[in-house]
């Protein structure tokens, strides 16, 4: 009984040195994941609504798609750089414009 205590113990501290590595290994971008998550709101509003179409909306999914790569690739090495935060900023903030001005434009969603 006593060898079966110790043994869930030693599982135990495994899986939390495991889980605590594997939080480490990726390099944390909150502003990026809260940003992405706003936007990917806002798309779904503007689909909710009927302010984008299905074409818009594929481009918008498409460009945040393409911002995850780019966050992706940047946190590949373990280590995010301001250089490399950069990029993904600058998309966000194009992205945000597109939004912005797809669920603005004249376009409307089919409704059936």
């Amino acid at each position: 009984m006593n060898h079966l205590k110790s043994l869930a113990a030693g599982a135990a501290i495994v899986l939390v040195s495991i889980t605590s590595f594997a939080q480490s290994a990726a390099p944390a971008t909150p502003k990026v994941d809260a940003r992405e998550v706003k936007q990917d709101a806002r798309i779904q509003q503007g689909v909710a609504s009927g302010q984008l179409n299905a074409k818009e909306t594929y481009r918008l999914e498409k460009q945040q798609a393409n911002i995850n790569r780019v966050e992706a690739k940047a946190k590949a090495d373990g280590t995010v750089t301001k250089g490399e935060r950069k990029h993904p900023n600058h998309m966000q903030n194009k992205a945000s414009k597109d939004i912005h001005h797809q669920k603005h434009d004249a376009q409307k969603a089919v409704k059936r």
